[in-house]
């Protein structure tokens, strides 16, 4: 019955919903998640979704993440609304995945600015660590302006400063970024529509009880069934690189002279390559291709490469 419950909710059903919701309900005994799958496989209740469709011939570059902190997708939410209180108080997040062990961050945010997204990056670094590669979508927040493509926008320059390599999935394509996006939906789910909050103190406690529930009771099954935190700790002596035990930095930064960062783009029948609003002609052979437009911020350089091929290059004057 709960399962049927979220199910026709939209949300999502599987047994590590199940076992959420029963908890959340105060039903005593709970039964182990190995009940649960036992009873949604003896009822045939455990397909899943299918993927999105791909387009033949297009290969998308593949980044494995192995190792934790390799790879963090992050996205931005909001605006949301704090419910209940004196008057309407609008807020957003940043949301932050690790491919490798599935922990997040989650830190709320008041408002757009170059020092509010800074200082939700540095404190969700200062519990995740900071990773080697960072994926975001297209929102104006991450690049800066489309006014000034070349400006360098604050999280640019923040990742440039700090050796993070600052990677853009393609527009509308929303689907790149599917670990943090699913995990907004269980942010929603669990959390926003769950817990009742009026003020911004409420919020910023919340979302941290939130974030340490899921890093040390979520298991998944791409995990074996671990916990995010238990699979950290069972990767090894690895050390996680943290930001310096500061404020965060504030805007605006100065120009960075070294580094680089990403762009991935589809090649449509035009032959355009677009960065931030500006099109560059690219050679009819990568018509429906996926190609990574590399800024080389030393060098100021724009590197086309299409299957880890250079195959072009443009100059590209940074301002």
């Amino acid at each position: 019955m709960t399962r049927l419950s979220l199910y026709n909710q939209d949300l999502f059903c599987g047994a590590q919903a199940i076992l959420w919701e029963l908890e959340e309900q105060n039903i005593q005994p709970l039964p182990s998640l190995r009940t649960i799958n036992r009873i949604l496989s003896r009822n045939d209740l455990t397909h899943r979704r299918t993927g999105r469709y791909e387009p033949t011939g297009a290969r998308y570059p593949n980044f494995p993440a192995k190792v934790p902190n390799a790879r963090h997708q992050a996205d931005f939410v909001g605006p949301r609304h704090l419910r209940g209180g004196a008057g309407v108080v609008r807020f957003y997040s940043i949301n932050v995945v690790d491919l490798a062990t599935s922990r997040c961050g989650t830190q709320p945010l008041s408002g757009r600015s170059g020092n509010a997204i800074y200082q939700a990056f540095w404190a969700i670094w200062g519990r995740l660590g900071m990773p080697r590669h960072l994926q975001v979508d297209n929102e104006m927040v991450f690049y800066g302006s489309p006014t000034h493509p070349r400006g360098m926008g604050p999280l640019i320059r923040l990742c440039l400063r700090y050796g993070i390599e600052l990677w853009f999935i393609p527009q509308s394509e929303p689907w790149r970024n599917g670990v943090v996006e699913q995990f907004n939906h269980h942010y929603q789910q669990k959390f926003l529509d769950r817990v009742p909050l009026h003020t911004e103190q409420e919020l910023r406690e919340g979302a941290l009880a939130f974030e340490n529930k899921h890093n040390s009771r979520y298991r998944y099954s791409k995990l074996n069934g671990r916990t995010p935190l238990k699979t950290l700790a069972q990767s090894g002596n690895r050390k996680l690189r943290f930001p310096p035990k500061q404020p965060a930095p504030n805007t605006p930064l100065s120009k960075p002279r070294s580094g680089c960062y990403h762009l991935i783009r589809f090649i449509r029948s035009n032959c355009k390559l677009e960065i931030f609003g500006e099109r560059f002609s690219v050679s009819p052979d990568l018509q429906y291709e996926y190609v990574v437009a590399t800024i080389d911020v030393k060098e100021q350089k724009l590197k086309l490469f299409h299957d880890q091929l250079q195959v072009d290059e443009f100059e590209y004057k940074l301002r």
